[in-house]
């Protein structure tokens, strides 16, 4: 009989305290739902060959897909601190133009931030300025969107020998904390 009431009242302690927990929690604040943005201002560096002179590649338009693998740097100089890779598969041809495969991506790895970032390239004009679309990222970056704006910094007639600045507006939703600028 004791432990019946004993049950009973550990019943009752747990649904009492389960309904002033729902009647007296607090409510989430409205300006958390806020998005908060980030700009980043980076490099795309052609990657510097060492050894032996390397094999002239045509250019990227007359190929069927172009693969890349960049550093990206803080500075527009090829000896700038190096903050991550960027590497991409582009087919031109206008019937994969809106391929899904058509992704660039920024990986990141410093002590500030770690992770991705996902840029659609669908709509690539061959300007010397183009602002694509940010789909996505991982870790520091993660659910992030925005845009991404590449303009050519030098003058070189190849695009594949061309760095590129790149400045990314980033939003993330629903964050709980401000990502510092």
């Amino acid at each position: 009989m004791l432990q019946r009431i004993i049950f009973c009242t550990a019943v009752l302690l747990a649904i009492a305290s389960v309904i002033l927990l729902a009647l007296f929690s607090p409510v989430p604040h409205r300006k958390n739902s806020t998005r908060h943005w980030l700009a980043l201002s980076l490099y795309i560096q052609h990657p510097q060959v060492g050894g032996p002179v390397p094999i002239p590649v045509p250019p990227w338009a007359a190929t069927g897909a172009l693969i890349f693998h960049h550093t990206l740097t803080e500075g527009p100089e090829n000896t700038s601190r190096v903050i991550g890779k960027a590497q991409g598969f582009i087919i031109p041809n206008e019937h994969f133009a809106h391929s899904a495969f058509n992704i660039i991506y920024f990986m990141f790895d410093t002590h500030k931030y770690s992770g991705s970032i996902s840029i659609q390239s669908k709509n690539v004009g061959h300007k010397n300025k183009e602002e694509l679309k940010v789909v996505g990222g991982t870790g520091s970056f993660a659910f992030a969107r925005g845009h991404a704006v590449f303009a050519q910094t030098n003058g070189e007639k190849s695009n594949l020998d061309a760095t590129y600045h790149i400045k990314l507006h980033l939003k993330f939703p629903n964050r709980s904390q401000i990502i510092p600028e």
